[in-house]
């Protein structure tokens, strides 16, 4: 297969300055392994969806259950996976356990992945 000229350099020639620049702010190991696990994990379609519901209203297991169509068994397994991965919290209110993004970050990150898909 031929390759597209415009987009590869039509000579080798690294920039020094810039690799080590990026090479020494970017993540280590371990945090680049915890990102592409809570991106794995994003990747399965309950828990996209259970995160999605979660970035625009604070939700109860039988709200996400009623939403996604999927058992409470289930459900509460998937935010269990997310409560670990500290992509959700929950809070207790009487007997009512109620679940929301852990912080602004994952809603930033889930709010900029619609942006970018309704592009």
């Amino acid at each position: 297969m031929k390759e597209n000229n415009a987009e590869i350099c039509s000579i080798h020639v690294v920039d020094r300055e810039k690799v080590d620049h990026v090479k020494n702010i970017m993540p280590d190991a371990d945090q680049m392994d915890e990102i592409a696990e809570m991106f794995k994990l994003l990747g399965d379609p309950t828990r996209l969806q259970l995160v999605l519901a979660l970035s625009k209203e604070e939700l109860c297991v039988c709200d996400l259950t009623a939403l996604t169509n999927v058992s409470t068994s289930a459900i509460s397994h998937q935010l269990r996976i997310l409560r670990n991965m500290k992509l959700v919290k929950h809070q207790k209110v009487g007997k009512m356990v109620y679940y929301s993004l852990d912080d602004r970050h994952i809603k930033n990150l889930i709010s900029d992945a619609l942006e970018h898909v309704e592009e």
